[in-house]
């Protein structure tokens, strides 16, 4: 069971780590520099980021991705994971709005709108290649 609750945390964590890494590397830094320049840090804490990005994809793989390998359809699973996604990133960005002052609207809504395609196609890439490991392992369990 550990063994492939690790096998999913690690493809769970690659797919969302490569498309977050084209969103932070392509299209964020200039947004969020015009946008909250006046709060980014010269260079990120990476340990940090390192607790939040473990912390983040052992919830997306407990409470999304594993449960659409084991019985939810991809389109269910897309959904559930869009929908993880609003919830988590808008935790982040509407107490940001609440509580900081000059918070821009627009990083709430561009932020809750990347978090909702992130966390939707990583369940998707993920359980898709779970499922298919998993019909893999069953198929060859029957032929030997």
């Amino acid at each position: 069971m550990l063994r492939n609750f690790a096998k999913r945390f690690f493809l769970v964590l690659t797919v969302f780590l490569l498309l977050d890494a084209l969103w932070l590397g392509l299209v964020a830094p200039g947004f969020y520099r015009s946008q909250i320049g006046f709060l980014l840090r010269e260079e990120p804490n990476w340990y940090a980021a390192g607790v939040f990005y473990l912390l983040f994809i052992v919830g997306l793989t407990v409470f999304v991705v594993t449960p659409t390998i084991r019985r939810d359809s991809l389109a269910n699973g897309f959904f559930k994971g869009t929908l993880f996604g609003i919830v988590t990133y808008g935790t982040y960005d509407l107490t940001n709005l609440a509580t900081i002052k000059g918070w821009p609207l627009t990083v709430t809504l561009v932020d809750l709108a990347w978090g909702a395609v992130l966390c939707g196609t990583t369940t998707l890439v993920s359980a898709w290649f779970g499922k298919r490991a998993a019909d893999s392992t069953h198929s060859s369990e029957h032929h030997d």
